[in-house]
């Protein structure tokens, strides 16, 4: 198994790092079409869904990752859970999709990015993709470093996304015009088809303003005290971000009409501080928000430049990824990939469309593949031991499995898309196999 390259990352630092993945260009383009879906103004309620279903799956994820603090994380997750043969299979299929998925997340972080940038002055299509390749050339810069100078960044980078949320909190808090609407009214009910019908359409996208709780695992080997720092840095990355998420929607849809916000209204969060702060406000909010992207692009590159090369020092990927740089001693070949796929990503698709087909590729071959590999490991090897245990067990495995088989049901056609790239990874596999090609 892959042998820790340098635990040097600390709990503050593992967590800021998965707080700046978790909230890039997500929450601030997502809010419009998330509020937009519900016509009786109950939208907190998807993010409220959202934030459930990281923290059960987050349960998780703290099990595995403080029970196996190494490179790659779900790699090293399936490849112990699921035995010989079926371990071996399991993490290359996961490998294969990281590999495509990864540089999608990539690239929608980059296409935020240079459609954010559009509210300063009108961008032509090849403009865009031109802030899209600037922006990724500029993370990979940032990350082609020493692990101990990148802990210090993320720390820095997770100040300026904390402190751009508050300051949306409470400039809104000032100025309330009216209130969110928490509880149904007249002949509304939290069991009505519309009401689910609209967290069904939303869930999809909330929930990925959400994904980056787990960035933690995939760094397992430079984690100093993991069996702790991770659950740790898990569980206050998902409240904090839930926290943060539930204050700055109440604050926004406290000063602008809920019934106004068009599913498209990308620039909601500067428009709002333009109206109760003015231009100059809003310029500021716009260019802080457009760090918080950049952070987030940080972060998810330094999570999934690892998986390819653990795979590939477990001789269960093309070797070439195993390489580790020869003076910083971080995995170079795997970082270049992500970033070199996701600089072509971004410069051929749509930010909806790839938003769905990232979730679409990863609920089979790694959430719900987790939920199982975790009480498969319970099943043989007990719990006596485990540095963490996740609580109610087995409930949020139940719950977890479900959860995410309603939110692939919700991404509709991406499902069979991720599904097919899926099946590919296993043609792929038992070929290279049976040509020996991971072993040369």
């Amino acid at each position: 198994m892959p042998a820790p390259i340098n635990r040097k990352i600390n709990l503050l630092q593992a967590t800021a790092i998965n707080m700046i993945d978790m909230v890039g260009i997500g929450p601030f383009v997502v809010m419009p079409f998330v509020v937009a879906q519900f016509s009786n103004g109950m939208f907190i309620w998807a993010w409220v869904f959202g934030a459930i279903v990281a923290l059960i799956d987050g349960m998780i994820w703290s099990e595995l990752g403080a029970r196996y603090p190494l490179a790659g994380g779900t790699y090293n997750f399936h490849r112990i859970a699921f035995g010989e043969k079926g371990g071996r299979f399991m993490s290359f299929l996961y490998t294969w999709q990281t590999t495509i998925q990864g540089p999608l997340v990539v690239a929608s972080a980059a296409i935020g990015f240079s459609q954010y940038m559009s509210y300063f002055i009108k961008l032509h299509f090849w403009e865009e993709k031109l802030i899209c390749t600037g922006v990724i050339l500029l993370v990979f810069l940032l990350l082609y470093r020493k692990i101990e100078a990148i802990g210090k960044i993320s720390v820095i980078m997770g100040g300026v996304v904390i402190m751009t949320i508050l300051w949306i909190i409470f400039s809104g808090m000032l100025h309330q015009d009216h209130s969110i609407q928490w509880l149904p009214s007249g002949n509304d009910n939290f069991f009505t088809f519309a009401f689910w019908t609209a967290i069904s359409h939303s869930s999809a996208k909330a929930i990925y303003a959400y994904l980056g709780y787990y960035n933690v695992c995939h760094l397992g080997g430079e984690i100093k005290n993991p069996g702790k720092n991770i659950p740790r840095s898990i569980f206050i990355s998902i409240a904090g971000i839930a926290v943060l998420y539930l204050l700055m929607n109440i604050s926004v849809m406290g000063v602008v009409n809920w019934q106004d916000i068009k599913a498209d209204d990308k620039y909601l969060v500067s428009a709002f501080m333009f109206q109760i702060n003015g231009p100059f406000a809003a310029l500021v909010v716009t260019v802080l928000i457009l760090c918080i992207a950049l952070s987030s692009l940080f972060a998810v590159v330094l999570g999934y430049s690892r998986v390819p090369y653990a795979a590939a020092i477990d001789k269960n990927f093309i070797p070439v990824f195993a390489k580790l740089h020869p003076t910083r001693n971080f995995p170079y070949i795997s970082l270049i990939f992500i970033c070199a796929l996701g600089l072509v990503f971004s410069l051929t698709l749509d930010l909806s469309k790839v938003i769905k087909a990232i979730l679409a590729m990863r609920i089979v071959v790694q959430f719900i593949a987790q939920a199982v590999g975790v009480a498969l490991l319970r099943k043989k090897s007990g719990s006596a031991d485990l540095p963490f245990k996740m609580w109610l067990f087995p409930i949020p495995v139940i719950l977890s499995v479900g959860v995410w088989l309603f939110i692939l049901y919700s991404t509709g056609w991406f499902a069979v898309w991720g599904l097919g790239i899926a099946a590919a990874g296993a043609i792929v596999y038992f070929v290279a196999n049976k040509n020996r090609v991971f072993t040369t």
